[in-house]
């Protein structure tokens, strides 16, 4: 199970999924499908050269590393709403089927990030939105995430995990916990503790850091059909006009 963890985790909040950041769409036109050509193309060489500076090599070796776990793993580039600022965004999302430690897993991760691009490469990076979602068993298991992308400073908001259809007699284990920065550089393996779940889910309420920054999230549903684990990147702001960005 912790290597279930320890996959979800790598996949979105490792960075192999590249975060950027935006100035000025007329440098962003037509990126968006060179950078899902390249991803699909699986060769980590062509996607450290659309980076700029020290970040490509380390990027290079994320996203080798990845395409191992996820070797026919197929990725998507779309454009999204621009920001207030007028900042252009994109949805960048991913679907792969691994194995590990016998067991056969499915990844569904996304992010909504931005970029900073100078002659057709990456500059800079800003990361809005993040989650992933990795589910074994023969049938994928349908959960549904209710956690918000932003949150203000010291609020107290709900992480929700659901399953979407009923239970029935079935035994559930699960257990969230958070994530600091330091382990998701170092893709450290959490310790999650499993307890006995009811209600079809995971529910908890919890409270956001008084800094704005990042909060991490890593939670684990244990299934007599499978298991599911997820990550969740949460942003948290000092204003109101900072939760639509």
């Amino acid at each position: 199970m912790r290597s279930l963890i320890r996959a979800a985790v790598f996949s979105i909040l490792s960075g192999t999924m590249v975060a950027l950041s935006v100035e000025g769409a007329r440098a962003a036109d037509g990126f968006g499908p060179r950078l899902e050509q390249v991803l699909n193309g699986g060769n980590s060489a062509d996607l450290a050269a659309l980076v700029a500076g020290d970040q490509s090599s380390d990027l290079e070796r994320r996203y080798a590393r990845f395409s191992k776990e996820f070797p026919e793993a197929r990725w998507s580039v779309r454009p999204a709403d621009s920001l207030k600022d007028g900042r252009p965004t994109f949805e960048v999302t991913v679907n792969g089927v691994g194995e590990a430690d016998g067991l056969r897993y499915r990844l569904e991760a996304s992010q909504r990030l931005a970029l900073s691009i100078e002659g057709g490469r990456i500059l800079d990076q800003q990361l809005l939105e993040e989650q992933s979602l990795l589910r074994s068993g023969d049938q994928p298991l349908p959960v549904s995430l209710e956690i918000p992308d932003a949150v203000l400073t010291g609020s107290r908001y709900d992480v929700d995990v659901i399953f979407e259809q009923p239970l029935g007699q079935a035994i559930v284990a699960g257990g969230l916990i958070p994530l600091t920065p330091q382990e998701v550089a170092e893709q450290a393996r959490p310790n999650l503790r499993l307890e006995p779940m009811g209600g079809g889910g995971l529910f908890k309420t919890v409270q956001a850091p008084q800094t704005p920054g990042s909060q991490f999230w890593a939670a684990m549903l244990v299934h007599p059909d499978g298991v599911v684990t997820m990550t969740k990147r949460v942003r948290v702001v000092n204003s109101k006009q900072e939760l639509d960005q």
